[in-house]
Protein backbone atom coordinates (compact mmCIF):
# COMPACT_ATOMS: atom_id res chain seq x y z
CA UNK A 1 0.00 0.00 0.00
CA UNK A 2 2.53 2.96 1.02
CA UNK A 3 4.83 1.82 -2.17
CA UNK A 4 1.26 2.48 -4.54
CA UNK A 5 1.04 5.69 -3.11
CA UNK A 6 5.13 6.72 -3.30
CA UNK A 7 4.24 5.87 -7.06
CA UNK A 8 0.88 7.48 -7.34
CA UNK A 9 2.80 10.70 -5.83
CA UNK A 10 5.96 10.61 -7.91
CA UNK A 11 3.78 10.06 -11.34
CA UNK A 12 1.58 12.83 -10.04
CA UNK A 13 4.58 15.42 -9.81
CA UNK A 14 6.38 14.43 -12.70
CA UNK A 15 2.80 14.99 -14.61
CA UNK A 16 3.04 18.67 -13.25
CA UNK A 17 6.31 19.07 -13.66
CA UNK A 18 5.81 18.59 -17.38
CA UNK A 19 2.67 20.96 -17.55
CA UNK A 20 4.82 23.60 -16.18
CA UNK A 21 7.30 23.05 -18.82
CA UNK A 22 5.14 23.57 -21.92
CA UNK A 23 3.50 26.41 -20.16
CA UNK A 24 6.64 27.95 -19.73
CA UNK A 25 7.24 27.62 -23.81
CA UNK A 26 6.33 29.96 -26.55
CA UNK A 27 3.57 29.22 -28.51
CA UNK A 28 4.82 27.20 -31.66
CA UNK A 29 2.78 30.51 -34.34
CA UNK A 30 4.28 32.39 -32.09
CA UNK A 31 7.87 31.15 -32.83
CA UNK A 32 6.77 31.26 -36.30
CA UNK A 33 5.98 34.94 -36.61
CA UNK A 34 9.11 36.01 -35.35
CA UNK A 35 11.20 33.84 -37.84
CA UNK A 36 8.98 35.17 -40.52
CA UNK A 37 9.78 38.80 -39.45
CA UNK A 38 13.55 38.30 -39.37
CA UNK A 39 13.46 37.28 -42.89
CA UNK A 40 10.77 39.90 -44.07
CA UNK A 41 11.97 43.13 -42.48
CA UNK A 42 15.30 43.42 -43.77
CA UNK A 43 13.36 42.67 -47.36
CA UNK A 44 10.90 45.47 -46.52
CA UNK A 45 13.82 48.27 -45.57
CA UNK A 46 15.47 47.47 -48.80
CA UNK A 47 12.31 48.20 -50.87
CA UNK A 48 11.75 51.17 -48.68
CA UNK A 49 15.22 52.59 -49.01
CA UNK A 50 15.32 52.02 -52.93
CA UNK A 51 11.81 53.30 -53.32
CA UNK A 52 12.91 56.60 -51.58
CA UNK A 53 16.27 57.08 -53.61
CA UNK A 54 13.51 56.63 -56.95
CA UNK A 55 11.23 59.51 -55.44
CA UNK A 56 14.61 61.43 -54.78
CA UNK A 57 16.21 60.60 -58.18
CA UNK A 58 12.74 61.29 -60.07
CA UNK A 59 12.12 64.58 -58.37
CA UNK A 60 15.83 66.08 -58.66
CA UNK A 61 15.02 65.45 -62.63
CA UNK A 62 11.78 67.07 -62.38
CA UNK A 63 13.37 69.94 -60.83
CA UNK A 64 16.05 70.19 -62.68
CA UNK A 65 13.65 69.98 -66.22
CA UNK A 66 12.01 72.84 -64.40
CA UNK A 67 14.62 74.86 -64.28
CA UNK A 68 15.94 74.52 -68.01
CA UNK A 69 12.07 75.23 -68.72
CA UNK A 70 12.42 78.31 -66.84
CA UNK A 71 16.09 79.36 -68.18
CA UNK A 72 14.75 78.89 -71.77
CA UNK A 73 11.32 80.98 -71.31
CA UNK A 74 13.31 83.63 -69.77
CA UNK A 75 16.06 83.42 -72.53
CA UNK A 76 12.98 83.44 -75.32
CA UNK A 77 11.15 86.65 -73.54
CA UNK A 78 14.96 88.51 -72.99
CA UNK A 79 15.20 87.76 -77.34
CA UNK A 80 11.55 89.20 -77.60
CA UNK A 81 12.57 92.73 -75.49
CA UNK A 82 15.65 93.36 -77.09
CA UNK A 83 14.17 93.83 -81.20
CA UNK A 84 11.04 95.44 -79.66
CA UNK A 85 13.69 97.85 -77.60
CA UNK A 86 15.80 98.45 -81.15
CA UNK A 87 12.68 98.74 -83.29
CA UNK A 88 11.53 101.58 -80.90
CA UNK A 89 14.81 103.41 -80.46
CA UNK A 90 15.13 103.23 -84.65
CA UNK A 91 11.80 104.15 -85.18
CA UNK A 92 13.15 107.97 -82.91
CA UNK A 93 15.86 108.12 -84.72
CA UNK A 94 14.14 108.13 -88.13
CA UNK A 95 11.65 110.76 -86.60
CA UNK A 96 14.96 113.00 -85.85
CA UNK A 97 16.73 112.24 -89.12
CA UNK A 98 15.11 114.97 -91.73
CA UNK A 99 14.33 116.99 -88.41
CA UNK A 100 17.91 117.32 -87.01
CA UNK A 101 20.55 115.63 -88.97
CA UNK A 102 23.03 116.39 -86.00
CA UNK A 103 20.48 115.43 -83.56
CA UNK A 104 20.12 111.89 -85.57
CA UNK A 105 23.79 110.87 -85.07
CA UNK A 106 24.06 111.79 -81.75
CA UNK A 107 21.33 109.51 -81.15
CA UNK A 108 22.82 106.72 -83.02
CA UNK A 109 26.02 106.90 -80.67
CA UNK A 110 24.09 107.11 -77.79
CA UNK A 111 22.27 104.02 -78.77
CA UNK A 112 25.53 102.36 -80.01
CA UNK A 113 26.31 102.24 -75.96
CA UNK A 114 22.56 101.31 -75.21
CA UNK A 115 23.06 98.16 -77.40
CA UNK A 116 26.56 97.27 -75.74
CA UNK A 117 24.99 96.50 -72.60
CA UNK A 118 22.01 94.76 -73.73
CA UNK A 119 24.10 92.11 -75.58
CA UNK A 120 26.50 92.08 -73.59
CA UNK A 121 26.43 92.26 -70.12
CA UNK A 122 22.63 91.02 -69.66
CA UNK A 123 23.07 87.30 -70.69
CA UNK A 124 22.90 86.77 -67.15
CA UNK A 125 20.60 86.08 -63.93
CA UNK A 126 21.51 89.01 -62.33
CA UNK A 127 23.07 92.62 -62.89
CA UNK A 128 24.12 95.29 -60.14
CA UNK A 129 20.81 97.51 -59.97
CA UNK A 130 23.26 100.56 -60.06
CA UNK A 131 24.02 99.06 -63.96
CA UNK A 132 20.10 99.56 -64.28
CA UNK A 133 20.24 102.71 -63.41
CA UNK A 134 22.76 103.50 -65.59
CA UNK A 135 21.09 102.34 -68.54
CA UNK A 136 18.25 103.65 -67.72
CA UNK A 137 20.00 107.14 -67.36
CA UNK A 138 21.35 107.07 -71.32
CA UNK A 139 17.82 106.10 -72.32
CA UNK A 140 15.70 108.89 -70.57
CA UNK A 141 19.00 110.62 -72.29
CA UNK A 142 18.19 109.70 -75.74
CA UNK A 143 14.04 109.98 -75.28
CA UNK A 144 14.63 113.34 -74.71
CA UNK A 145 16.20 114.19 -78.03
CA UNK A 146 12.66 113.60 -79.73
CA UNK A 147 10.35 115.20 -77.76
CA UNK A 148 9.85 118.59 -77.69
CA UNK A 149 9.59 121.40 -75.29
CA UNK A 150 6.22 120.50 -73.77
CA UNK A 151 6.83 117.59 -72.54
CA UNK A 152 8.87 117.76 -69.11
CA UNK A 153 10.74 114.86 -67.70
CA UNK A 154 11.81 114.05 -63.99
CA UNK A 155 13.52 111.06 -63.02
CA UNK A 156 14.98 110.59 -59.51
CA UNK A 157 17.04 107.69 -58.84
CA UNK A 158 19.34 106.48 -55.59
CA UNK A 159 22.50 108.54 -54.96
CA UNK A 160 24.08 105.89 -53.45
CA UNK A 161 25.49 103.21 -55.03
CA UNK A 162 23.41 100.05 -53.88
CA UNK A 163 24.44 96.49 -53.39
CA UNK A 164 21.21 95.24 -54.76
CA UNK A 165 21.29 92.83 -57.72
CA UNK A 166 18.16 92.47 -60.03
CA UNK A 167 17.04 90.51 -63.02
CA UNK A 168 18.39 93.51 -65.74
CA UNK A 169 15.73 94.72 -68.36
CA UNK A 170 12.92 95.04 -66.34
CA UNK A 171 12.16 98.48 -66.02
CA UNK A 172 12.89 99.59 -69.30
CA UNK A 173 8.94 98.86 -70.61
CA UNK A 174 7.52 101.00 -68.17
CA UNK A 175 9.92 103.96 -69.61
CA UNK A 176 8.55 103.22 -72.73
CA UNK A 177 5.31 102.36 -72.50
CA UNK A 178 5.48 106.12 -70.34
CA UNK A 179 6.84 107.83 -73.58
CA UNK A 180 4.61 105.98 -75.58
CA UNK A 181 1.17 107.19 -74.15
CA UNK A 182 2.17 110.20 -71.85
CA UNK A 183 3.53 112.19 -74.49
CA UNK A 184 1.60 114.68 -76.61
CA UNK A 185 2.48 116.90 -79.95
CA UNK A 186 0.52 119.62 -78.87
CA UNK A 187 -0.33 119.37 -75.26
CA UNK A 188 1.45 120.10 -72.05
CA UNK A 189 2.55 116.68 -70.11
CA UNK A 190 5.24 115.40 -68.17
CA UNK A 191 6.45 112.09 -67.06
CA UNK A 192 7.84 111.64 -63.74
CA UNK A 193 9.90 108.28 -63.08
CA UNK A 194 11.34 107.36 -59.42
CA UNK A 195 13.61 104.52 -58.45
CA UNK A 196 14.00 103.84 -54.62
CA UNK A 197 15.29 100.97 -52.25
CA UNK A 198 14.81 100.07 -48.57
CA UNK A 199 16.62 97.01 -47.69
CA UNK A 200 16.38 94.52 -50.05
CA UNK A 201 13.06 96.37 -51.66
CA UNK A 202 12.95 98.08 -55.05
CA UNK A 203 10.55 100.54 -55.49
CA UNK A 204 9.65 101.66 -59.01
CA UNK A 205 7.24 103.88 -59.60
CA UNK A 206 5.76 106.13 -63.20
CA UNK A 207 3.52 108.75 -63.50
CA UNK A 208 2.50 110.23 -66.89
CA UNK A 209 -0.28 112.13 -68.77
CA UNK A 210 -2.44 109.26 -70.24
CA UNK A 211 -2.96 110.02 -74.53
CA UNK A 212 -4.51 106.80 -75.49
CA UNK A 213 -3.67 105.62 -78.86
CA UNK A 214 -6.10 105.62 -81.58
CA UNK A 215 -7.57 102.57 -82.51
CA UNK A 216 -5.82 102.84 -86.01
CA UNK A 217 -2.73 103.87 -84.68
CA UNK A 218 -0.13 100.00 -84.68
CA UNK A 219 2.95 101.78 -83.39
CA UNK A 220 4.17 99.17 -81.15
CA UNK A 221 3.10 96.06 -80.61
CA UNK A 222 2.07 95.99 -76.68
CA UNK A 223 4.39 93.21 -76.13
CA UNK A 224 6.88 95.01 -73.30
CA UNK A 225 4.24 95.43 -70.65
CA UNK A 226 3.04 91.54 -71.29
CA UNK A 227 6.92 90.69 -71.61
CA UNK A 228 7.60 92.56 -68.21
CA UNK A 229 4.44 90.65 -66.05
CA UNK A 230 5.57 87.15 -67.55
CA UNK A 231 9.15 87.59 -66.52
CA UNK A 232 8.29 88.51 -63.01
CA UNK A 233 5.88 85.58 -62.68
CA UNK A 234 9.09 83.63 -63.61
CA UNK A 235 11.87 85.61 -61.44
CA UNK A 236 10.09 86.29 -58.45
CA UNK A 237 7.10 84.50 -57.74
CA UNK A 238 5.31 85.72 -54.65
CA UNK A 239 7.78 88.30 -54.35
CA UNK A 240 6.74 91.43 -56.12
CA UNK A 241 3.85 93.90 -56.72
CA UNK A 242 2.57 95.19 -60.34
CA UNK A 243 -0.30 97.64 -60.10
CA UNK A 244 -1.22 100.29 -63.06
CA UNK A 245 -4.00 102.43 -62.70
CA UNK A 246 -5.48 105.73 -63.96
CA UNK A 247 -6.34 108.04 -61.74
CA UNK A 248 -8.13 111.54 -62.97
CA UNK A 249 -6.40 111.26 -66.54
CA UNK A 250 -2.85 110.53 -65.40
CA UNK A 251 -1.43 107.02 -65.82
CA UNK A 252 0.59 105.30 -62.33
CA UNK A 253 1.92 102.25 -62.44
CA UNK A 254 3.99 101.33 -59.30
CA UNK A 255 6.15 98.05 -59.42
CA UNK A 256 7.61 96.79 -55.85
CA UNK A 257 10.26 93.64 -55.81
CA UNK A 258 11.39 91.80 -53.30
CA UNK A 259 15.13 91.01 -54.15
Amino acid sequence: MLKEQIEATFFEGLKRKEVGDSANKPPLRMFIYMQMLSYVAPILFSIALKTTKRWETAENERKDAANVKLHSELQHLRYQLQPHFFFNSLNNIYSLVDISPEQAKSTIHSLSKLMRYLLYETNIEEVPLSKEIDFMKKYLELMKLRISDKTQVISQFPSEVTSIKIAPLLFISLIENAFKHGVSANKDSDIKINLSTEGRTVQFKIENANFPKQTDDKSGSGIGLQNLKKRLDLLYPNKYMFKTEIVEGRFLVHLQIET
